[in-house]
């Protein structure tokens, strides 16, 4: 039996309260499913809360709000903060990354988050509504 977890897109406000709204979404109040893009992507491989079987649809409501949340700025803002604890030698890319995302060019976190869940799971376990 397939599990639907539902995403509601309009209590995206940024990158944190995606983290909780999936969080919950998949492991009920207060649930975790990671808390960075490399953990979810983890969390989407199985063993955090999905059926092991991988029979699962994301089902992600009101997803232009979370795509307005997730934009080019808070794509920077992100990039910022990576870029204060970035090993040396990510710094000329982490740069150049923010310096498209604060011009408004490249891909945003809803982007990313996008790419990973299509890369992570089985065609048609996304469900943009």
């Amino acid at each position: 039996m397939t599990v639907t977890y539902v995403i509601d897109g309009s209590r995206v406000t940024g990158l944190d309260s995606f983290w909780h709204e999936v969080g919950e979404a998949v492991n009920g109040p207060g649930g975790y499913f990671g808390k960075g893009l490399d953990s979810f992507a983890d969390c989407l491989r199985g063993g955090m809360g999905t059926p092991d079987d991988g029979d699962f649809v994301i089902e992600w409501r009101d997803h232009t709000l979370s795509a307005r949340a997730l934009s080019h700025d808070e794509t920077a803002r992100f990039l910022r903060g990576l870029a204060g604890r970035a090993h040396a030698s990510n710094l000329p890319r982490l740069r150049q990354e923010l310096a498209r995302a604060e011009a408004g060019l490249g891909p945003t976190l809803f982007d990313r988050l996008l790419e990973i869940i299509r890369d992570e799971t089985a065609p048609g376990t996304l469900r943009l509504r």
